[in-house]
């Protein structure tokens, strides 16, 4: 495949089992994550990235990293897959990984096939991301548990864009649209 990852993580245990799995499904590059710049870097490189996060205690620790890269000033890099691979993944921990704008939240143990198939999800297929004042990520309304809303009140008022983007292991990111829209 065409494309590289990122593992964020421990060195030894999780850090490593997801370094292992990444090869296994056949990333391009597999490296540990050492900053955006790196990852600006390699987008050069491998268009595609992925940021494979491996287990952790609490999950609010990925949020620099999250923030780093969806709030980026780069388009190249804030569209980027953000996958988070969890031993036990509480409904505490999913919204966590929503708020914090990641594309999939993986409970382990998954095998490569399975992590595949995950990953192809994330590729070729059109994805809708939102900005607010808050939030950049994917289009994640109604995923969290709460109640179900109508389309003219997703953001609770006010300004946002809705994007619309495809993911290409040969381009990278491409943008399909990038609507403006205020509710009031």
């Amino acid at each position: 495949m065409r494309a590289s990852a990122f593992v964020v993580g421990p060195r030894d245990g999780a850090g490593t089992m997801l370094m292992d799995l990444a090869h296994a499904v056949g990333f391009e590059s597999v490296q540990r994550y050492q900053g955006l710049a790196r990852a600006d870097r390699q987008v050069s490189k491998t268009p595609l990235v992925f940021f494979l996060c491996a287990p952790t205690k609490d999950v609010r620790s990925l949020k620099p990293m999250a923030d780093a890269v969806r709030f980026s000033p780069s388009l190249k890099l804030r569209f980027l897959p953000l996958i988070y691979f969890a031993i036990d993944p509480s409904v505490d921990t999913v919204k966590q990984c929503i708020a914090m704008g990641f594309d999939d939240v993986i409970a382990l143990p998954i095998g490569g096939v399975d992590v595949s198939d995950r990953i192809a999800r994330q590729i070729g297929r059109i994805q809708t991301y939102y900005e607010t004042s808050t939030y950049f990520g994917p289009d994640r309304r109604n995923r969290t548990g709460g109640p179900s809303r109508s389309t003219g009140s997703d953001h609770g008022g006010g300004q946002f864009r809705r994007i619309e983007i495809v993911r290409n292991p040969e381009t990278g990111i491409d943008v399909i649209s990038d609507d403006l829209q205020v509710v009031l």
